[in-house]
């Protein structure tokens, strides 16, 4: 079997179109996944926010203590989470409202801000 190169190259495309295709299609059913159904990948319930929530940290997970996210820190409008050296996240019970911005805004898996009832 002989083939021209122009054959050749267009075979090449289109297999790898085809290919690209294929792989577009299995990242966006993982994007869903990941994104649109968070329950499927963390069994946690979904926080409900408002009320009687506040913001509860673990340092252990939280990269404010060893690489310096500061993301809900950015995103708190009460300036209920302090940092603080060396320890990572400090949230202030009497100013935090429960509004769940810092959870939702947390990019660890677990989530290193969970709300939970107040005490």
């Amino acid at each position: 079997m002989t083939l021209s190169r122009k054959d050749f190259f267009r075979q090449s495309f289109i297999s790898m179109g085809e290919t690209l295709l294929k792989v577009g299609g299995n990242l966006r059913e993982m994007q869903d996944l990941l994104y649109c159904a968070p329950s499927a990948v963390e069994p946690e319930n979904e926080p409900v926010s408002g009320g009687n929530t506040m913001a509860r940290v673990d340092n252990g997970v939280c990269l404010a203590k060893s690489c310096g996210c500061f993301s809900c820190v950015e995103r708190c409008d009460v300036q209920a989470i302090t940092v603080v050296v060396g320890e990572g996240i400090r949230v202030d019970e009497a100013l935090c409202t429960g509004c769940g911005t810092c959870h939702y805004i947390c990019p660890m898996t677990p989530k290193a801000v969970k709300l939970q009832a107040r005490s």
